[in-house]
């Protein structure tokens, strides 16, 4: 079996979405909850390095610039393997539709660029399970950067790359370093099946192909309201609404 290839057995759905910075996929996903919720399914949204159980090392890390890409990459997989047992399984089970705004497929594109072999970054993630839909916002590099500076005044350090010494210039640095992740990305489409969406059209125009495709997963999945209240350092109970 190939690595990364578990299908989950739970009656809920999985769909998350991925991109290089500034391909618009976290606006589309928001789209795509309350959509969902105006239609009477419920879900649950989650996204990459939310977890707290690594969060102030992370943060004391990059902060120190002392994160080489091995422990960068083990970061993110504990903070992914914490979210996965905790945020995503619990409600797949309740039979949720489960959003997460990037996966798995953030680390095989950020941590290959940085150095760390592929097959060992996949290897490191095999525990997890494979989604029902992957969506990939597919977007020029210049349109993601205009974006990206159009939004915001400031780039961050290590979105821009600016560790692995690509470019003294910021910018110049984040456009390199995105490119490159561009690329892993592209490489993953038909190694992964990630469903490619034109980001460069209009907003509303892509979330009219999300549905579409959204709705053919969606097929024969019954509909279950349910509540899921989380409570520190315990499993999450559930509620379900009549």
């Amino acid at each position: 079996m190939p690595l990364f290839d578990k299908k989950h057995d739970a009656p809920g759905k999985l769909i998350i979405v991925e991109g290089i910075d500034g391909s618009g996929k976290s606006t589309q996903i928001a789209l795509l909850e309350k959509w969902l919720e105006s239609q009477g399914y419920s879900v649950f949204f989650t996204e990459w390095n939310s977890s707290e159980l690594v969060r102030e090392t992370t943060k004391e890390g990059k902060k120190k610039n002392l994160l080489t890409p091995t422990t960068f990459s083990l970061l993110h997989a504990t903070d992914f393997a914490d979210r996965l047992n905790y945020q995503i399984i619990p409600p797949l089970k309740a039979g949720m539709i489960v959003l997460a705004d990037r996966y798995a497929y953030t680390a095989f594109a950020r941590d290959v660029v940085r150095g760390v072999h592929p097959q060992w970054v996949r290897s490191l993630y095999n525990f997890a399970i494979k989604p029902d839909l992957s969506f990939y916002f597919r977007v020029p590099i210049q349109a993601a950067c205009d974006r990206i500076l159009t939004s915001r005044a400031q780039i961050k350090f290590y979105e821009a790359g600016m560790d692995l010494g690509l470019s003294p210039d910021i910018r110049e640095s984040f456009k390199i370093f995105q490119s490159k992740i561009l690329e892993q990305y592209e490489k993953m489409i038909h190694e992964y099946n990630l469903v490619p969406i034109d980001a460069t059209l209009e907003i509303h125009e892509q979330q009219e192909v999300v549905r579409d495709k959204v709705k053919e997963v969606l097929k024969g999945y019954l509909k279950k309201r349910t509540i899921y209240a989380k409570r520190p350092k315990v499993f999450w109970r559930r509620f379900t609404v009549s």
